[in-house]
């Protein structure tokens, strides 16, 4: 849906250019713009059990990063990249690499028709939502887990005559270290964790915009799949469908689609021992039989629609609301958008997708735009949960709550706030996530199907440039987590850490961190951490 509906907008009034999507005109290129600004870091850190005072933890951090950005004519690009090697003085702690980072860009190879675009992540994810929540994720930590995952892939998107012609394409691997869950409450078995996966992703569209013909239309299909290394678990998803999109005025429309819809889960079974006992692998993985038959855990086909409106008074404003009926039961998803001026913005988003671990990540990562800030926690240096952009911003909380290798249908809603006034600089994220998860019943894992988890948070961060030498941010967390298991306890974690940032000579910066964090579920001693920092960081 793009340029066709300029030739009447007398008809149909200029408002009706922002309900459609359309944006500033391509001709008003951006000026190039690049930042790049690679540094190092070296830092003493201190981490004490509030809970046992003889716990102390102290280690020195030296690390490495670049955080850029980078906007032309024909590109675009958001990169915050850190690598940190941690030195214990404990001897029964071996030094430690971490790698954390988000990436998201894109390159016009034919200006305003073809673009190529790729991102990635590398962060922490928590194994199982019954073990601990810890967030300063220092020493010999159960229950977190090292994933990485990237993507790349074309979008086209151009016109033949009056008709607007959409394809896309994406190609994403995802991988899990292999982690312990640690303790778990009594009589729970640790979940089978995922692996790696390679998943793709590809859709087309053709369509009008309304003009010639009072409505808007299009049809088109896509299809997923991903091959996970865990079972052999494999997702594949194909649908066609139509829409239409009525105008009704200058500033709201109606809209509805139908189609057909056809979703399969399956995976193999594991290795069993002569008990017919699973067998588990020196990875802590289920080892899979590869002369399994393919055994079925979810088959949905048939007919999906939905309907709903879509209002856009002007380009700071946008809603989306839909409801309908896929995935063998009501569906209820949209988006709200609200940017008032240059210094807040506000998005909403609720949905419900069936998809594996390693294709919503990619998702998530295809969903942010290319100018975004990612706070880290100024003590692990780790990235928190939200980016926040002034077009985009998301959450990966929702994905990140559980490593679990089964596919699931997964359900809820993401809000992020900016407001940037006055030297200060304020993010909000909040939402809700919830799963259930499909497993075959003749499989070694047919105790997650049907199972459902949730997963509620939230996080806030604070900033602000006190002078020409000095900042401070501040950041704020809170989850809590219920697995869904029976007789297992929810997780309540929270914490809140702040950073003072001084100017030293040109490039160099001094740092000084507080922090605390904790978590709490029945059964367990609770735990709550103190934590200290001194540092220097320079940036090149």
């Amino acid at each position: 849906m793009t340029a066709n509906l300029t030739r009447n907008v007398v008809k149909y009034g200029a408002a009706l250019l922002p309900l459609l999507g359309l944006g500033v005109p391509a001709a008003q290129a951006r000026e190039r713009k690049a930042d790049v600004a690679p540094y190092i870091e070296i830092q003493q850190i201190l981490v004490a059990d509030l809970k046992d005072g003889s716990d102390v933890l102290t280690y020195t951090s030296v690390a490495a990063g670049i955080e850029s950005s980078i906007q032309t004519r024909g590109a675009e690009a958001q990169v915050n990249l850190r690598y940190e090697r941690r030195f214990f003085y404990q001897d029964n702690l071996g030094d430690q690499d971490v790698i954390t980072g988000l990436a998201r860009g894109g390159v016009q190879l034919v200006p305003n028709v073809l673009t190529l675009e790729a991102g990635g992540i590398a962060t922490r994810s928590r194994v199982d939502l019954r073990g601990q929540a810890p967030s300063n994720t220092v020493g010999n930590i159960d229950n977190v887990t090292q994933v990485y995952s990237v993507y790349a892939g074309p979008n086209l998107s151009t016109h033949v005559g009056a008709l607007d012609v959409n394809a896309s394409y994406r190609v994403g691997y995802t991988k899990v270290e292999n982690e312990s869950t640690g303790a778990l409450p009594p009589g729970q078995l640790p979940i089978d964790v995922f692996d790696d996966s390679v998943s793709h992703s590809a859709s087309a569209s053709v369509g009008m915009q309304p003009g010639d013909l009072p409505f808007g239309w299009s049809v088109g299909g896509g299809w997923e799949r991903e091959d996970g290394g865990q079972l052999d678990q494999r997702f594949e998803g194909k649908y066609v469908r139509a829409d239409v999109t009525v105008p009704v005025s200058s500033s709201l429309a109606l809209v509805g689609g139908v189609g057909y819809e056809d979703i399969e889960i399956s995976e193999r079974d594991a290795v069993r021992d002569n008990n017919g006992v699973p067998v588990i692998g020196d990875d802590g993985r289920l080892v899979t039989d590869e002369t399994s038959p393919r055994l079925l855990s979810y088959d949905q086909d048939g007919i999906i629609w939905d309907a709903g409106v879509m209002w856009r008074p002007s380009r700071r404003t946008s809603l989306e609301a839909r409801f309908g009926q896929r995935y063998g039961s009501e569906t209820y998803y949209g988006s709200f958008g609200y940017r008032p001026n240059q210094n807040m913005a506000l998005n909403i988003s609720v949905y419900d997708t069936v998809s594996g671990f390693g294709n919503l990540l990619n998702d998530n990562l295809a969903n942010l735009g290319t100018s975004f800030s990612s706070t880290r926690n100024p003590l692990s240096g780790e990235l928190n949960g939200c980016a926040f952009g002034q077009t985009s911003s998301l959450c990966f909380n929702d994905v990140l709550q559980s490593a679990a290798s089964s596919s699931f249908r997964a359900r809820g809603v993401n809000g992020q706030l900016t407001y940037n006034t006055g030297g200060w600089n304020a993010g909000l994220g909040a939402g809700y996530a919830r799963r259930r998860y499909f497993a075959s019943q003749l499989g070694a894992v047919a105790a997650v199907d049907g199972l459902v988890d949730e997963n509620y948070y939230a996080s806030m961060s604070l900033g602000r440039q006190l002078d020409s030498y000095s900042s401070f941010d501040a950041n704020i967390y809170a989850n809590l987590l219920d697995s869904g298991f029976v007789d297992a306890p929810n997780v309540l974690g929270i914490g809140a850490n702040a950073a003072y940032y001084r100017q030293i000579l040109p490039g160099l910066q001094g740092t000084a961190a507080v922090g605390l964090d904790s978590f709490q579920q029945d059964g367990f001693d609770s735990e709550i951490t103190a934590s200290a920092l001194l540092g220097l960081r320079y940036d090149f």
